[in-house]
């Protein structure tokens, strides 16, 4: 049984920095492309940033250059280093495989940039 579980969202400052983490269960997470996604208010859920198995990577037009995902394998973790924050960054963010288990869905964080 896989679950992913997503912490370290909060409220920041527009220009701040908030650092989110995955947590995963499961004997494979290696070898899965993970992904970070964000849904805002009345919007879908997009895809923010993957991470392949290999360490490489992609993100959304609207974070490049301001978001950084990575992963730690032995600890069954990846991470979203989230600078440069703008208020349109607010939504509840998720981590799920890529491309998205809908049964792997977990709670999401709550991040909220605001002054």
């Amino acid at each position: 049984q896989v679950q992913f579980v997503e912490s370290g969202g909060g409220l920041a400052q527009p220009g701040g920095s908030l650092r989110l983490s995955c947590a995963a269960s499961g004997s494979v997470f290696s070898i899965y492309v993970m992904g970070w996604y964000r849904q805002a208010p009345g919007k879908q859920r997009e895809l923010v940033a993957r991470i392949s198995s290999g360490g490489n990577t992609n993100y959304a037009d609207s974070v490049k250059g301001r978001f950084t995902i990575s992963r730690d394998n032995a600890k069954k973790s990846v991470y979203l280093q989230m600078n440069s924050l703008k208020p349109e960054d607010t939504a509840v963010y998720y981590c799920n495989r890529d491309p998205t288990i809908p049964r792997y869905w977990g709670q999401g964080t709550q991040v909220t940039v605001s002054s």
